[in-house]
């Protein structure tokens, strides 16, 4: 139905155009390109206060000029091939656009009326009035047609918002409803319109074999009956199909515009036709035309095979037989056995036109509907037939040839309404096309309206029901039904309608390619983008072809009847989206919606949409499904493969429309419990390229969210935002970059400020919008916090904690980030352990179970470890806790690690001393190199002396855990070695590396329980005392050698004597585990020990692979209730 689109409608041609889906209308300024030149000075023009914005902003007279000289043909490919050529020797080739002349009545009318009439009409109306009666026909045309007049009303809105390019239907839904829409229903179009011309193709072989050349058949038909008689005619009309197929791409390819000057004739042909059925009408009237129809009782006999309508005839010799007689006897005698009908009943004949006079318009109001194989019998007419009588002789009765009912007449009749869009289809040859468009197609289908709905009450009025019934006029001697009416011959229905089906096959067939290639040339479906490229002229070579395939698959059907329905459901689903498009512009009330075409309302849209929706099931069910899961796999395979296009489509309107009610009731209140999920803000950080450091947390994030809920992965620049945009814009790029690679659903936001704690503060608090907010912070452990160049980060860091602490926000932490697995590796077995110190809302809970969602921790077995004091009871603790688990349908093995009370050891002391002697040196940091060495000298010589002047002494240390007794062990350590220690932990490119004990990297005997190593002051080798020596006397002897301890932080001996203690007991059980989650601990309220708070927490985690420490918000996440 795509009639007569130019060459210009091609879309973006060229080497470059494929998939660079920038196509001209979406810049600010039409031919903005031309406007911008740099040629075009401001100096002289009194403008010189504007000389700045030059590059990006024409004049004003510049850009009404290209207004002016629009020529509706941004998408062409020559003018896309001149854009190749360097700027001088386009100013030298291009040639002047001739402007378009077309007005409304030759632009718009015409070709509509000349895509609207068609071989439906000429063909199976008759029949159509026939099986349904006037009435239900009449329903039936009514439905259509009000159809077609709601779409062209929306259509006319569409039309007329704005400046329409050449591409007409395609191009008005992709840009209304976007490129996924567009291309499912551009695609669905094209097939329509590919259909359509296997239609008209077997229209044309129809009246060629069964009208005008029956003897041309290959397959004979003579003497065949039943289904041999029906696969005869079909494999006739493959054969001859794929000829005329063969012939009509031939002349599509060689000469197009052949084509589209014969359009002119093959229209005159359809208005002669017309008006030839209408003087047929007239004449009725003043004379029926004579056309007997034979019958045999009240059953309508095909003419051929007999001359005369009578058994035998009386001659001067006596009774003779008739060749009538022969076909029912098997002897001319008048003694021969003849069939039992034939005997029982007389032959009589009836006019088959009586005229519009006559009254036989009553007989034909109501429908009659027939089985296949049925009889097409005279209703009201005697007959005698027992109620036994097998039909005998049944090729010599005019026979239904299919099983007919309501919906079928529907789906046959339908793809005679269609080709509104032929007007929209040649906009760019319009004169004027928003007043030509709404007013040449709105008067063509009124036109055709009223020409269908008088026909249909014509026929019933002119035609007798049997003659209407029978499809292929076998009973008024093999004549086009509607040709016995016409005036002044038959042969001009005939004639005409041959022509005027392969006038619209081309037609179809010069249309469709052109479409197919505006799709790939837009290149919404990369799969389809080869068939964008043509000949040199433009014309597309791969399309024809592939139109030529598909139309192929419709010849080999072979049957009208059969494809109308298939094409009325892609024309169908066409115009429903054009009524949704202008339904959706004009609910949502975007700016740009402002059609000149003011006789328009959503609730007319909406009832075409509706209509066009039930037709589809009305006609066939099947196909209907059929072709939504076509337009849905097209629309699902452009959203995920095909290139990303603004268009300022209507969808992205409804979307934000769905979004802004959602985010309004998201405000009503915060989330129940139920639905809480971590809605994440990812802090990664960028290095001088931009380009993220910490890709696996990324990967941390796909694993927790498998897609689900909100992600905004967030990073912060220094700087100013005048100074440093383009960084942002860079650092945006890499992160979009890293989330797709990672298939992290999300968005993502760069801040910058003065420095990166307050950039930092500002994402944590700026983030997100209303009800849609982050709750969870996910940031990565800084790693190198003890190197003296980089104490920022883990003050940074430490804020970080503090402030989603008071903003009631959960923090996760992963530490050594590097090790975590990527989205591509899988865990076959393996532990993730939950250490339950505190609770904090039910977070270790939820977060095991969210990542073994993912493919990668679901072969992964959850275990919870928590731990029991003194005075608790362990084995009820593990019973609670396996109820709780199993109460919140968490499959996980529980295990209670028993902790006894332990005195400090001296290691722990020891591990104290060095972490207050790095703060007290990290307090200098700030001094000169100088000063800095002097005030270490100062320090490490104050540590030398107090040792020197004690006794040596050993200490004991006892770390006692479930069931278990340390070993005894004893290592020498200099002093040296101490004091050395002190000075790596000040030295700005070696981090402090306190030491440890032997049980973390040391061998276990068998049969041993763990060494434990003691700190010394001798160098030679005492051993040490028994672990029973640790009595409150021996704890005072630690002080009596060690005076600096005396001294230390009581607290930070605390802390440190439980993350030590803790850390023994996780590495021990969890060491092999391929992820440990624990409570981390809150840092304290004096910043004055922030480094100390790093330092515990490097102490807990120290020998553990995997870790990733949770911070609960403050709020339960998880519940025992459905």
């Amino acid at each position: 139905m795509l009639n007569n689109l130019t060459d210009t409608e091609e879309g973006d041609g060229g080497p470059n155009s494929q998939g660079d889906g920038n196509p001209k209308e979406s810049s600010p300024f039409i031919n903005s390109s031309d406007a911008t030149e740099k040629s075009q000075k401001y100096h002289g023009k009194h403008m010189a206060l504007f000389e700045e914005e030059m590059e990006t902003s024409p004049m004003v007279s510049t850009m009404i000029s290209s207004l002016a000289n629009y020529s509706s043909l941004p998408q062409g490919s020559k003018e896309h091939e001149e854009e190749a050529d360097n700027e001088e020797e386009d100013k030298k080739k291009k040639k002047p656009v001739k402007a378009p002349q077309l007005g409304t009545l030759m632009g718009v009318y015409l070709p509509c009326i000349q895509n609207i009439f068609g071989v439906i009409l000429f063909l199976r109306m008759t029949w159509m009035v026939g099986i349904g009666g006037v009435i239900g026909s009449f329903i039936i045309v009514f439905m259509c047609c009000s159809t077609t007049m709601l779409t062209a009303i929306s259509m006319s809105a569409i039309a007329t918002n704005g400046v329409v390019p050449a591409g007409g239907s395609y191009y008005m839904i992709s840009r209304s409803l976007g490129p996924e829409f567009g291309g499912a229903v551009g695609i669905c179009f094209y097939l329509g319109t590919t259909f359509a011309g296997a239609m008209y193709i077997l229209g044309s072989i129809e009246l060629l074999l069964v009208y005008i050349l029956p003897q041309a058949a290959i397959f004979k038909m003579e003497g065949l009956e039943g289904a041999e008689a029906e696969a005869a005619m079909l494999n006739n009309m493959r054969v001859y199909g794929t000829i005329v197929l063969s012939f009509m791409a031939t002349v599509v390819f060689v000469g197009v515009k052949y084509v589209n000057k014969l359009a002119l004739l093959f229209l005159a042909c359809v208005i002669l036709s017309i008006l030839a059925v209408y003087a047929g009408v007239i004449k009725t009237a003043i004379e029926p035309p004579d056309f007997p129809v034979c019958l045999l009782g009240n059953r309508p006999l095909i003419s051929k095979g007999f001359d005369v309508c009578a058994k035998t005839l009386e001659s001067g010799n006596g009774t003779v037989t008739t060749k009538l007689w022969s076909v029912f006897c098997d002897s001319p005698f008048l003694n021969a056995t003849c069939d039992e009908y034939f005997v029982n009943n007389n032959v009589s004949f009836i006019q088959g036109i009586p005229g519009v006079m006559s009254g036989i318009l009553k007989e034909n109001l109501f429908g009659n509907y027939l089985e296949k194989g049925d009889l097409v019998a005279k209703k009201g007419i005697a007959t005698m037939e027992g109620p036994d009588d097998t039909l005998t002789n049944s090729n010599r009765y005019v026979l239904a040839d299919i099983t007919s009912f309501f919906t079928l007449l529907v789906g046959i009749y339908f793809p005679s309404v269609t080709g509104i869009m032929a007007g929209s289809n040649r906009s760019g040859d319009l004169r004027d096309a928003q007043k030509s468009i709404p007013i040449g197609t709105i008067m063509a289908i009124t036109t055709t309206s009223i020409v269908y709905m008088s026909a249909v009450i014509l026929f019933g009025a002119c035609i007798e029901g049997v003659v209407l019934r029978d499809k292929f006029g076998e009973g008024v001697n093999g004549n086009l039904v509607i040709g016995t009416l016409a005036w002044p011959s038959p042969w001009v229905i005939v004639i005409g309608s041959f022509f005027s089906t392969c006038g619209a096959g081309l037609q179809s067939l010069t249309g469709a390619p052109r479409l197919m290639q505006a799709i790939s040339r837009d290149g919404v479906v990369p799969i389809l983008r080869v068939f964008g490229h043509g000949k040199a002229n433009g014309e597309p070579t791969w399309a024809l072809l592939l139109t030529a395939g598909i139309c192929e698959i419709g010849i080999l059907i072979a049957s009208l009847d059969a494809v109308a329905p298939i094409l009325s459901m892609f024309f169908l689903m066409c115009y429903m989206f054009v009524n949704l498009a202008c339904a959706l512009q004009t609910l949502l009330r975007t700016p740009n919606w402002r059609p000149r075409f003011n006789y328009y309302h959503w609730a007319l849209s909406f009832l075409g949409m509706s209509l066009c929706l039930s037709l589809m099931f009305i006609c066939s069910w099947f196909y209907a499904i059929v072709a939504m899961v076509i337009a849905g796999s097209i629309y699902k395979y452009i959203e995920f493969r095909g290139a990303e296009k603004e268009w300022g489509d209507g969808i992205r309107g409804i979307s934000l429309s769905a979004a802004r009610y959602a985010l309004m009731r998201l405000e009503e209140g915060p989330p129940h419990t139920k639905n809480w999920r971590p809605q994440l803000l990812v802090l990664v950080s960028t290095d001088v390229e931009q380009n993220v450091e910490q890709p696996r947390l990324l990967s941390l994030t796909n694993q927790l969210k498998a897609g689900k809920g909100l992600t905004i992965v967030g990073t912060a620049l220094a700087g100013t935002y005048l100074e440093n945009h383009p960084q942002a814009q860079r650092a945006e790029q890499s992160l979009r970059k890293l989330m797709e690679t990672e298939k992290v659903k999300g968005f993502c936001q760069v801040t910058i400020s003065s420095n990166m704690r307050d950039a930092t503060s500002h994402l944590l608090q700026a983030s997100g919008l209303g009800g849609l907010m982050h709750n969870t912070v996910l940031v990565s452990w800084p790693r190198n916090w003890k190197q003296a160049d980089d104490l920022q980060t883990w003050r940074d860091f430490i804020e970080l904690v503090r402030e989603t602490t008071a903003a009631h926000l959960a923090l996760l932490v992963p530490k050594n980030i590097a090790a975590f697995p990527s989205n591509g590796e899988r865990f076959s077995e393996g532990h993730i352990d939950v250490w339950w110190i505190v609770h904090d809302g039910g977070m270790l809970m939820l977060l095991p179970f969210l990542l073994r969602q993912h493919k990668v921790w679901r072969k992964c077995k959850m275990r919870i470890f928590t731990v029991a004091q003194m005075d608790d009871n362990s084995i009820q603790m593990k019973k609670d806790l396996t109820t709780f688990l199993y109460h919140l349908r968490i499959d996980a093995e529980v295990e209670v690690v028993e902790m006894h009370d332990s005195d400090i050891s001296a290691y722990t002391y020891e591990k104290t001393l060095v972490m207050e002697q790095r703060s007290q040196i990290l307090k200098q940091i700030n001094l000169t190199k100088t000063e800095r060495e002097r005030e270490i000298q100062s320090i490490t010589d104050s540590s030398r002396g107090s040792i020197r002047r004690k006794n040596p002494a050993v200490v004991t240390t006892q770390l006692s855990v479930t069931e278990e007794q340390p070993g005894v062990s004893s290592k020498v350590e200099k002093p040296e070695e101490e004091v050395q220690l002190i000075h790596d932990s000040t030295s700005p490119t070696s981090p402090a590396t306190p030491l440890t004990p032997a049980s973390e990297g040391g061998a276990q005997t068998p049969g041993s329980a763990q060494v434990q190593m003691t700190w010394t002051e001798k160098a030679d080798g005492e051993q040490a005392k028994p672990p029973g020596a640790s009595t409150p006397q021996g704890i005072k002897d630690i002080f009596n050698m060690k005076p600096e301890w005396e001294n230390l932080n009581q607290s930070n001996v605390r802390r440190m004597h439980t993350a030590l203690r803790l850390n023994g007991v996780i590495v021990k059980k969890s060491s092999e585990a391929k992820l440990v989650l624990l409570n981390m601990p809150g840092p304290p309220n004096n910043r004055s020990g922030d480094e100390n708070y790093m330092e515990f927490l490097e102490v807990l985690t120290e020998g553990l692979n995997r870790v990733l420490l949770v911070r609960g918000g403050g709020r339960e996440v998880i519940t025992i209730y459905s």
